[in-house]
């Protein structure tokens, strides 16, 4: 007995459903995860900000940070970022403009005062907390300005001691909202700054933060008339209460624990256009060739959606010819059956 047809409706459906999942695979894996956050002891100039409160801060310079970027850099905290920057973090943020990351949403952050709130710290080893919202794998690299450092003036790549990081981390853990690793600070005196660098490794994004600390307590601000105001991390609650507000993709993943065995991203030498949204929901959207040479093996570079948009229309294609030869042979069927 010759085997039976399947109906040519069945057929269209069968295809069709076949025909679709892998377009909506493609769809799930081609969307990119946000990360965000900041460095939380020696808390940095935009968490300590935020903690005073956006809409009435305290200390001179958070008011002079908000009269400079408005209440919205302070209520996305923890965006501070470049989409694609690859390792090329001093070739896309220029002198003056470190603490911002070149984003003019956070350019109050730059300003050049000696009355920033300040975390006081000694010489010697330290435990550093990162403050995180979407935990993810890469490198943090935290650097410390040379002796001689005055805060009256712009920061300048050149005023850190990028040879010797203070602290470098590769996929520390996440606990209760913080990445925590151990560095070393050297003997300093007075006021300092320290430089925070969070490289993914499953992307090109990178968050940058700046942290005022004093060595020893007893610096002054401006004028040596006063002491700096003492820096504090914002709360647990303080975070939420201001998570309506904020335009950052938070995903709900602050206290989970990212996946090891990534390796850091390196510094591509080419140069490409700075491009830094801290309010972009997808912060790693794709780029031209050429601008993301390291990554790590477990992540993916801008072609990756590219490829899986090509072959998710490769597989509709395909499912269109399986269906208009299913089709025929269906009707074919039918008429020698007659």
């Amino acid at each position: 007995m010759p085997a039976r047809r399947m109906p040519a409706r069945r057929v269209a459906a069968t295809v069709a459903a076949l025909g679709s999942l892998p377009l909506a695979l493609t769809a799930l894996t081609a969307t990119p995860a946000a990360a965000h956050g900041s460095m939380g002891d020696p808390v940095s100039r935009v968490s300590q900000c935020y903690a005073e409160g956006p809409e009435s801060p305290e200390s001179a310079a958070c008011k002079a940070a908000v009269a400079a970027g408005g209440t919205q850099a302070l209520y996305d905290w923890n965006g501070i970022r470049i989409g694609d920057a690859g390792g090329r973090h001093r070739r896309l943020i220029p002198d003056g403009k470190l603490c911002s990351a070149n984003n003019a949403q956070f350019k109050g952050l730059d300003l050049a005062r000696a009355d920033w709130p300040a975390t006081s710290v000694r010489s010697g080893s330290h435990t550093f907390k990162y403050r995180v919202t979407a935990p993810h794998k890469g490198t943090f690299k935290v650097y410390l300005t040379k002796s001689g450092y005055d805060p009256a003036k712009p920061l300048a790549w050149s005023d850190l001691d990028l040879k010797n990081p203070v602290a470098t981390s590769t996929d520390p853990a996440a606990t209760g909202g913080f990445y925590t690793f151990s560095g070393t600070l050297p003997e300093r005196s007075g006021r300092h700054l320290l430089y925070a660098v969070w490289q993914r490794s499953d992307s090109p994004e990178a968050f940058y933060s700046c942290s005022d600390v004093s060595f020893g307590g007893g610096d002054s601000a401006a004028g040596g008339t006063a002491p700096a105001p003492t820096a504090s991390a914002p709360t647990k609650e303080q975070i939420d209460a201001g998570n309506d507000k904020s335009t950052i993709e938070h995903h709900g993943h602050g206290d989970n624990d990212p996946s090891t065995s990534a390796e850091p991203a390196g510094a591509p030498e080419s140069v490409a256009p700075n491009r830094p949204k801290a309010a972009e929901v997808a912060p790693n959207r794709p780029k031209a060739a050429g601008a993301t040479e390291n990554l790590a093996e477990t992540g993916g570079d801008s072609s990756t959606t590219y490829l899986a948009i090509g072959g998710a229309a490769a597989l509709a294609l395909g499912a269109s010819a399986l269906f208009l030869s299913a089709r025929r042979r269906a009707v074919s069927g039918g008429r020698h059956g007659r």
